[in-house]
């Protein structure tokens, strides 16, 4: 068997912009709805939720079901043994949360190759591997892996560039709603000051050539954000969603 192509990282390279959803209701069956969806990716989200890395498989599992959507994983943080459980369960593009340097950015690196390069530990019989079946896996598993970190302060900010051109590093993920609070404007995404600080963010990323990543689910904002560049744009999140329209069916009667 050969090694599963990553479609989301060979988007990315090709500069194609890409739209998801942010999946934070735990078990299969929501992942499994999104990623029928018609999105280009659904991301897994083990920070700001309650999915466990356990649940992870069977999410990994459900939005698997239709190749032309991608998952990607959020770990809950910088860690190499929540990577390497991860990697293990066969996802292949990971976004990283509040890396404020590049030496964090580094150690992400290092989590996600085998050594020598790295410290991903090596194990045969994993979903990675489709259970041994995956010719030359140790050897290729980089080809198709995908890093990419989130960038969410003002002090992060300050080390964008040696963040952003880390060897390693497939992309770089703006966090507008930390990136308000480490500014003093707690929430206020839309702030001009905040969206001025994301714009230059944005023009420092296309300067080098790193793909650019936020969330804006607001559709006026991600249009926005897309034509300035964005080529990872995160334009709902489930349990958002569910709110909205439980609101606006209540709000009918």
């Amino acid at each position: 068997m050969d090694l599963p192509k990553n479609r989301f990282k060979a988007a990315l390279k090709e500069g194609r912009s890409q739209i998801g959803l942010w999946n934070t209701i735990g078990g299969n069956t929501v992942p499994e709805l999104l990623g029928g969806a018609g999105f280009d990716w659904v991301l897994v989200d083990c920070e700001h939720s309650a999915i466990e890395t356990i649940e992870v498989l069977t999410a990994l599992q459900a939005i698997g079901q239709v190749p032309e959507t991608s998952a990607i994983v959020r770990p809950a943080t910088n860690d190499p043994t929540l990577f390497k459980r991860l990697l293990d369960m066969g996802a292949q593009t990971l976004l990283v949360p509040y890396v404020q340097s590049a030496a964090e950015a580094e150690t992400a690196v290092r989590a996600m190759r085998y050594g020598p390069q790295g410290m991903r530990g090596m194990a045969g019989m994993t979903r990675a591997t489709r259970y041994g079946q995956v010719r030359d896996y140790y050897n290729r598993a980089e080809e198709e892996l995908c890093l990419i970190v989130q960038v969410e302060t003002i002090a992060a900010l300050e080390h964008l560039e040696a963040i952003a051109t880390t060897d390693g590093v497939d992309g770089v993920f703006i966090g507008p709603a930390d990136l308000s609070a480490s500014m003093g404007l707690r929430g206020q995404v839309n702030h001009p000051d905040v969206v001025s600080v994301i714009e230059g963010a944005f023009d420092t990323l296309k300067r080098l050539n790193v793909p650019i990543g936020i969330m804006a689910l607001n559709p006026e904002d991600a249009k926005r954000y897309i034509a300035l560049g964005a080529t990872m744009t995160a334009v709902g999140v489930d349990l958002v969603l569910l709110a909205d329209s439980i609101a606006a069916l209540r709000a009918t009667f």
